[in-house]
């Protein structure tokens, strides 16, 4: 049975009312009780953007999963959820003056919930991780100790063999929860300062890929040139190290690297208009190469010699009749 189908019409003006629930939205998140609760009055809500957009533009924290290497592995964000299976938004992200306790220490604002900050835990694909006492992370406290709430297993707390893409065990990585200036001396990239909720470490669209995959400043802008020439080290993407060796030879007063880069520039060949035009050449002689090796692999046909040795000048051999090859016939044999 096929499912039903509606079909929606907008007036004039249903776009931008859209648009104006949505930055609602992500400047308020869950202070008015979130999607369950009701929506701030208009004059409430420029109050409440008056007292703490500017406080969340002046404090924000940036929360990361590090690994033992430095690597960012996960950047938090509103989103993502925590050890006691809550997002980060509905966490405590709001500060008006920063804490100078270290940790900093960011509870869950769900009511009976023991979280007393967050903690993130990644997933195996789309599934929960496994304690090595064989229970999910539901399956324990979300208070400090995460210990197993089932009453047949001695476990005190949660930990599990999952190797990151970083290569390093779950249990090795690092939640760090850290101001703008304690981002900047580890030299992580901060962005642009936003009047967003719960924003974590989120700082442009790279911030949602793989630590090893994150090759640019995510949102900070281009690099600067002594970033750039800085010496590669082990901390750095292992893309860069397995090319160490490669730029140190490119690197010198000849500037071999701009004569590499002008000669990869120059690879696709003359007489070309654009680069579908290259490629579909290429594609069209690889055909034509694969057609001339099945013809030159292909073997020919050997005639076979007649029985009883080579038939010598034109002579051919004869068809034995039908009547020959059956025996002797019944008349043959009454006479």
């Amino acid at each position: 049975m096929a499912s039903p189908s509606y079909h929606l019409k907008f007036g004039k003006g249903a776009a931008e009312s859209v648009d104006q629930y949505l930055e609602y939205r992500r400047i308020v998140g869950e202070d008015d009780g979130g999607h369950s609760g009701e929506l701030l009055s208009p004059e409430q809500y420029e109050a409440y953007k008056k007292e703490v957009i500017p406080a969340r533009m002046k404090n924000r924290l940036f929360v990361s999963w590090t690994s033992p290497r430095g690597w960012d592995c996960k950047l938090v964000g509103p989103e993502t959820p925590c050890f006691c299976q809550h997002r980060y938004k509905q966490h405590k992200t709001d500060f008006k003056e920063l804490p100078t306790e270290r940790p900093i220490l960011l509870p869950c604002r769900v009511k009976g919930c023991k979280c007393r900050s967050y903690n993130y835990v990644p997933l195996n694909g789309s599934r929960p991780l496994r304690c090595r006492c064989k229970h999910f992370t539901d399956e324990h406290s979300e208070d400090p100790s995460h210990a197993c709430m089932k009453s047949s297993c001695n476990c005190v707390s949660f930990k599990s063999s999952f190797t990151c893409s970083c290569e390093q065990p779950t249990y090795l990585h690092e939640m760090i929860i850290e101001t703008k200036e304690e981002r900047l001396a580890r030299g992580h990239p901060v962005g642009h300062d936003t009047p967003y909720a719960a924003m974590g470490g989120l700082t442009g669209f790279s911030s949602l890929a793989e630590a090893y995959m994150r090759l640019d400043d995510s949102g900070i802008g281009p690099a600067s040139e002594e970033f750039l020439n800085q010496p590669i080290t082990s901390s750095d993407n292992p893309f860069l190290r397995m090319h160490a060796n490669t730029f140190k030879e490119l690197e010198g007063p000849d500037k071999k690297v701009d004569a590499l880069t002008e000669k990869m520039a120059n690879f696709k060949m003359t007489g070309t208009d654009a680069d579908m035009d290259y490629y579909e050449m290429r594609y069209q002689q690889r055909l034509k190469e694969d057609r001339m090796k099945k013809r030159s692999v292909q073997p020919r046909p050997v005639s076979k010699p007649a029985q009883g040795g080579a038939v010598s000048g034109s002579a051919k051999a004869k068809p034995v009749s039908a009547k020959t090859s059956r025996g002797p016939t019944r008349s043959a044999v009454k006479k």
